[in-house]
């Protein structure tokens, strides 16, 4: 709607910003802007923040850098291609003798700023990390100013600012394949490849971030679910990539990052069209958040890295939420909960934790053996004797407050919905040995046996409590 408004108004900005730019159209003061000039203006504030909300992975992380502003101390990489073994680009400062680029191959230039020859040709000088020596690219007209506008840049050089980002922020990260054209190498000391074909939103695991080529400096392996590895040599922030912006289409278009790849997790917000994706895929919770548990019909406090697959994402007709089905991967119970699909919104709304990103990350959590009994108790979200921690958190979440004891006994506490306290008590080697309820308020450094303060980690005051007539043995304590 916003693009239609300022395509409509796009001749009379046009026109009315002539205006006010030409000295000779004069007004007297308390002049008062025209509906439409207001609405002028409306738009482009709206545009402001459309442009704003677009920030994306890359544009949060790899900033374009012209020859310009290039500062002290930048790295780049020598990665000549088949033209410049031909054409020279350094010249050696100390002998004034240009250099074959294949000797320089693989090397790292530091920039050391600009500076002017004797006969007045501008250089931009770099020290070469691995000899210590000075070099310089000579520019052949011109002035350095008039030449570090244009998107050429210096020859051969590849980023390694945008390869070290890139190596922080995705080693090790979920991706999805976003385009079906994809390379393998075949050699091993060249830089021979193979083009391969690979499915579209496949689930990959980058294994290695590396240096590529000049227009394309960041080299991104990833790995499938079945162990083949391949790769895209992609531009981040295109600085000194010697290409213009709209050089990036037809073929070229997928050594764009966001062409290639998609990043699905904390580090990019996940746009509202393009959750489809999710659906059928192994996800697992960031945070801990409650559920609707099909079984019990009652809301389940669910602890971080609980492992689900995504059934279904149906998005609500009337407001910005959806609900989404889920099944437990080692109970197979089904789950429910109502979240947000748009980050920005959901920061709007200031319910960011209910942001479909902020509550699932894709791929596995933490793996849980269970046992068939206990299976079934934490179907039902019942905590019952002889359960492990990690079986307990499956069926009642993380605990509210944990107490301590001698001989490695303790407690965990949870606060429940009815005003009601479920105390779990654990013997020294992990197991659930007693299990109670007990009528709130429950302060922490309170044992619940005995009654006296003990050394829990939370302080609020609280009245002591004591558990309900003794303790449940066999049977297991529903969480709500």
């Amino acid at each position: 709607m916003k693009k239609m408004i300022f395509t409509a108004c796009l001749s009379f900005a046009f026109l009315t910003a002539s205006a006010q730019s030409n000295p000779y159209i004069v007004k007297t003061k308390g002049v008062k802007k025209s509906a439409m000039t207001a609405m002028q203006d409306a738009i482009a504030e709206a545009k402001e923040e459309e442009e704003e909300e677009s920030q994306d992975f890359i544009s949060q992380n790899f900033k374009f850098h012209s020859l310009c502003d290039w500062e002290d101390g930048m790295k780049f990489m020598v990665m000549p291609e088949k033209y410049d073994l031909v054409v020279r680009t350094f010249t050696d400062a100390a002998t004034g003798k240009d250099v074959s680029n294949m000797t320089l191959k693989y090397k790292t230039m530091i920039y050391k700023g600009h500076s002017e020859s004797k006969d007045g040709h501008a250089r931009v000088d770099f020290i070469c990390q691995e000899d210590q020596k000075p070099y310089y690219y000579e520019i052949g007209y011109g002035s350095f100013e008039d030449y570090c506008f244009q998107k050429t840049g210096v020859p051969t050089l590849a980023y390694l600012g945008d390869v070290d980002i890139a190596k922080e922020k995705l080693l090790d990260k979920t991706l999805y394949t976003k385009t079906k054209h994809y390379r393998i190498d075949t050699e091993y000391d060249g830089e021979g490849y193979q083009d391969v074909e690979v499915d579209r939103d496949m689930e990959v695991k980058v294994v290695a971030v590396g240096v590529g080529s000049r227009r394309y400096p960041v080299k991104i392996i990833v790995e499938d679910k079945d162990g083949n590895q391949f790769y895209q040599n992609v531009a981040m922030s295109k600085t000194n990539c010697g290409m213009r912006d709209d050089e990036f289409v037809a073929d070229e278009a997928k050594y764009l990052f966001n062409n290639s790849f998609e990043l699905m997790d904390d580090i990019m917000s996940i746009s509202p069209r393009n959750y489809k994706q999710f659906i059928g895929k192994v996800v697992h919770t960031k945070i801990p958040v409650k559920m609707l548990n099909e079984v019990s019909s009652k809301q389940q406090a669910i602890p971080r890295l609980a492992e689900y697959n995504v059934m279904s994402i149906t998005p609500h007709k009337n407001d910005d939420f959806c609900s989404v089905k889920l099944r437990n991967t080692t109970t197979g119970n089904f789950f429910y909960v109502e979240a947000l699909l748009d980050h920005f919104k959901a920061q709007d709304m200031g319910k960011e934790n209910e942001f479909f990103g902020a509550i699932f990350a894709p791929g596995p959590g933490k793996k849980v053996v269970t046992s068939e009994a206990s299976r079934a108790m934490i179907r039902q979200g019942h905590v019952g004797i002889g359960m492990t921690g990690d079986e307990v958190e499956m069926a009642a979440g993380e605990a509210n407050y944990v107490e301590y004891s001698d001989g490695g006994v303790h407690y965990w506490v949870y606060e429940r919905s009815n005003n009601k306290l479920l105390f779990v008590q654990f013997d020294g080697s992990g197991i659930v040995k007693k299990t109670s309820v007990a009528d709130g308020p429950y302060g922490p450094g309170v044992n619940p046996e005995t009654n006296k303060k003990g050394n829990g980690k939370k302080t609020k005051k609280s009245k002591a409590v004591k558990p309900d007539k003794g303790w449940l043995s066999g049977k297991g304590t529903p969480l709500e």
